[in-house]
């Protein structure tokens, strides 16, 4: 564990001259979590479910953060994948209203992608509404195949999901 959080906390990305640390969540994360969260998704997720991702040797839930001169940094998105055997799957990634279009979810992406390669994962899944152009466009980015359609996957509101796999 300890290893994959060095690993992680390497993983920096530079966007238009400003750093963005990528690391592991931790319990002080979650009320920050859950505002982008309920932004995000419907339904959200509760807090004991985020909470129980954060201590599961098999979940990699990272957030990005930006560190600002004038105070403590601000939490600016998150990312959970789980792993099972050499399988993960993409639960979550959202990135705060105003700080999207930045590259933050593609630096999470890129970095939760590092550790399921680290643990010796050989595919990712996700599911991603069919509505949903900008997630579609950075899962395809980033090698993502369209493998199938689940009808009726997504609730409030009801929506069809493109089931995605990138093979690592």
């Amino acid at each position: 564990m300890i290893e994959e959080q060095n690993t992680i906390e390497k993983y920096k990305m530079i966007y238009y001259q400003k750093m963005i640390d990528i690391r592991m969540a931790a319990e002080e994360d979650i009320p920050r979590i859950l505002e982008i969260e309920h932004d995000a998704f419907s339904p959200p997720w509760p807090h004991g479910a985020l909470l129980s991702e954060i201590y599961r040797d098999d979940s990699c839930f990272l957030v990005a953060e930006k560190s600002y001169d004038s105070g403590a940094p601000q939490l600016l998105g998150f990312i959970i994948l789980r792993q099972v055997g050499d399988e993960s799957e993409l639960f979550q990634i959202a990135v705060d209203k105003q700080a999207r279009g930045r590259g933050i979810a593609n630096a999470m992406l890129q970095a939760a992608t590092l550790w399921a390669r680290n643990r010796n994962v050989k595919t990712v899944f996700l599911e991603a509404r069919v509505s949903n152009l900008a997630a579609i466009s950075l899962y395809h980015k980033n090698g993502f195949c369209d493998v199938g359609r689940r009808s009726k996957y997504f609730t409030q509101p009801v929506e069809d999901a493109f089931l995605m796999t990138l093979q690592l």
